[in-house]
């Protein structure tokens, strides 16, 4: 019964052992990529505080001494999401000439009655008196006939021809001011959007494409990471701020590192 029971314990010994080669035999012979994927976990584990799978003993920290942002400058650009023209009017004047026909309205002089109506009249009535009488009486008739035609002709005269109104066409001119507008796009109303969701407008000479340019920035595209770990100080290039420590896995550090940068010692 003893043989039968220390057979037992020497074959469990056995059969223990084997396994725990077999694991460490497996664990050497992973791929170096497996193994990297394992302590990238431990990584981010590391970074965002929350536990990792790795024995305490393996876990240590390094302290950061400084950290550096690392910027680059670039443009920043809006979408234009409308345009409105931005019109100036203008008035011009310039002077012509107009010319119209107008009838007027005038008034004769007055004729001297003296001389073709009294004349006029003084034969018409010493042509009368002569036919009157005879002898001495027709001279005295026709002396009369004269002196009475003559007054006669002469309030007929002024009666009908002095004085009378008379019309004519006369051409006038003037100077007019004739006014024109005209317009004239001077400028561009754009309503844009920009990077972060925001919308603004602003006044442009030219009218925009689809986007618009606002101007320059400085962009962080990293960090320069001055840390000590084991009383040596390097300094790395990492994508984000990591903080006032860097988690260490057996004397690696483990964070997220920009590849073309390499450690300084």
């Amino acid at each position: 019964m003893k043989g039968n029971t220390l057979a037992i314990a020497l074959a469990s010994l056995l059969v223990g052992g084997v396994a725990v080669g077999a694991y460490h035999n497996s664990r050497d012979a992973a791929p170096r990529s497996d193994l990297a994927a394992q302590d990238a976990a431990l990584a981010v584990d590391a970074v965002t505080g929350e536990p990792i799978d790795a024995p305490a003993d393996a876990l240590e920290y390094a302290d950061v001494l400084a950290v550096q942002p690392v910027t680059e400058s670039g443009q920043i650009y809006a979408t234009v999401l409308g345009t409105e023209p931005v019109r100036e009017t203008m008035t011009s004047t310039s002077p012509r000439e107009v010319c119209e026909d107008v009838v007027v309205q005038e008034r004769l002089p007055e004729r001297d009655g003296n001389v073709g109506g009294t004349v006029a009249g003084a034969l018409i009535g010493g042509l009368v008196g002569n036919q009157i009488g005879g002898g001495n009486g027709r001279k005295v008739a026709t002396v009369a006939g004269a002196a009475t035609g003559g007054y006669v002709g002469n309030r007929i005269d002024r009666n009908h021809v002095g004085g009378r109104v008379v019309e004519r066409v006369d051409r006038q001119c003037r100077t007019v001011q004739d006014s024109s507008q005209s317009s004239r796009v001077v400028a561009y109303n754009v309503t844009y959007r920009n990077p972060d969701g925001t919308t603004g407008s602003m006044r442009t000479d030219s009218k925009p494409g689809n986007r618009i340019l606002l101007g320059d920035e400085q962009r962080t595209i990293g960090y320069d990471v001055t840390y000590r770990y084991d009383g040596t100080e390097r300094t790395i290039r990492m994508q984000d701020d990591p903080g006032e420590r860097l988690p260490v896995v057996n004397g690696r550090i483990m964070t997220a590192a920009i590849d073309d940068t390499p450690d300084r010692g």
